[in-house]
């Protein structure tokens, strides 16, 4: 399976007819947050694979519509935050936001809040473990884990709850975004016991069974 993880930017080449050139053969797009609404439709109606998304602190909780509508997620895509969702031989699960660094903030938890979301998951992922052998497969978040890809300033400090979930429940991988990416020398791959940890700024391809790779 051939996965395209996007996050915080919208990459030109993507966003045109390009992007069935270079991607048609994905199975499986993800969003890891701060991502236009118009870019992940784009995205999923020119490839035509199913696409999860979790939101990012600089997301828009509704778009209001010139006709009327109010769209709460992208058209086409599904909001994975703080839900677990299955494709074939692939658990997934979502948790958006990050760490709060505004009071009036959209998007923001401190570390007591994504706990209270990872706690709402807990009974699903244990029913995964006795059916299927396996907590989740990739969970997709917009922040890092504290220590790992984040930042000094306190608007990207990674969440301390995200390296307790990756040692409790082992996902095969974390993908996350949030922390541009500027220079080679930066680090964007860590393993932690059993998890792959991916900085996926603002693009990644990603061969499920094999190794990562920048597409």
């Amino acid at each position: 399976m051939k996965i395209l993880a996007l996050s915080d930017e919208v990459v030109d080449f993507i966003y045109s007819p390009q992007v069935k050139d270079r991607f048609g053969d994905v199975d499986l797009v993800l969003g890891c947050g701060d991502l236009p609404f118009y870019y992940l439709e784009f995205v999923v109606t020119m490839l035509n694979k199913p696409l999860y998304f979790v939101p990012g602190n600089h997301d828009v909780r509704a778009l209001y519509m010139s006709d009327g509508r109010i769209l709460h997620h992208a058209e086409g895509c599904v909001n994975l935050d703080r839900r677990i969702a299955h494709e074939p031989d692939l658990i997934l699960a979502g948790l958006g936001g990050s760490i709060r660094y505004r009071p009036d903030g959209i998007h923001q938890y401190t570390d007591g809040e994504m706990r209270a979301h990872i706690t709402s998951l807990i009974p699903k992922l244990w029913f995964n473990r006795l059916r299927y052998g396996r907590f989740l497969d990739i969970l997709i978040t917009h922040s890092p884990p504290f220590g790992i890809h984040d930042g000094g300033d306190m608007a990207h400090r990674g969440f301390k709850s995200f390296v307790t979930f990756i040692k409790n429940f082992r996902p095969r991988y974390l993908f996350h975004g949030h922390s541009h990416v500027y220079r080679r020398t930066e680090v964007t791959r860590t393993q932690l016991g059993m998890t792959e940890i991916l900085n996926v700024y603002p693009y990644r391809v990603i061969e499920w069974g094999t190794t990562a790779a920048n597409g």
